[in-house]
């Protein structure tokens, strides 16, 4: 397995962290309005998925120009969906992008990258995969300030701690029995 994909399971796993803590607090949490980075949870939860959405048609072939337009109408059916919802569209896209790691094995390639916000550059598709658990992360800290303003706490959700979660899932912990 490559350290993007890698990188990419703990992204995957960090935002189903995020929905659990979710589910298990006050359904009102989720769409509550608050003043912050964005008007609710719900919100940053959209933009995170919109976001990785816009980067799965890029590394899939799509222009990005018309994988943004693709995204941002999607954005606002989300809208309607709750925390469940929501939470069942980011593992059928966790499941997009481990398809397309599949089908990909060489994510040194090079593609020709048209940002419509930043111009044309040569991308290899690992800084893609790299960008999208960067700026995942970034937002998932956005939410755990959120929950703090709405008197709730947030769930680690901390590379180290995925090491973690993901060596007792293969080793569990020797029980004295």
């Amino acid at each position: 397995m490559t350290y993007p994909v890698k990188m990419y399971q703990y992204h995957a796993w960090a935002n189903q962290a995020i929905f659990n803590r979710l589910l298990e607090l006050p359904g009102e949490l989720y769409n509550q309005k608050i003043h912050s980075v964005f008007p609710s949870v719900a919100a940053a939860l959209i933009h995170i998925y919109t976001v990785d959405f816009c980067w799965l048609k890029v590394l899939t072939g799509w222009d990005m120009k018309d994988a943004l337009t693709e995204a941002h109408q999607m954005g606002g059916e989300l809208e309607d969906l709750g925390a469940e919802e929501l939470q069942l569209r980011f593992i059928e896209l966790s499941d997009g992008y481990l398809s397309f790691f599949r089908g990909h094995p060489d994510l040194e390639q090079l593609i020709t990258l048209d940002n419509p916000y930043a111009g044309i550059r040569d991308t290899r598709l690992s800084e893609i995969v790299l960008h999208v658990v960067n700026h995942g992360t970034y937002h998932r800290g956005n939410i755990a300030a959120m929950l703090r303003q709405l008197g709730s706490s947030s769930t680690m959700t901390d590379y180290a701690f995925f090491w973690y979660q993901e060596e007792a899932a293969v080793h569990p912990p020797f029980v004295n029995r």
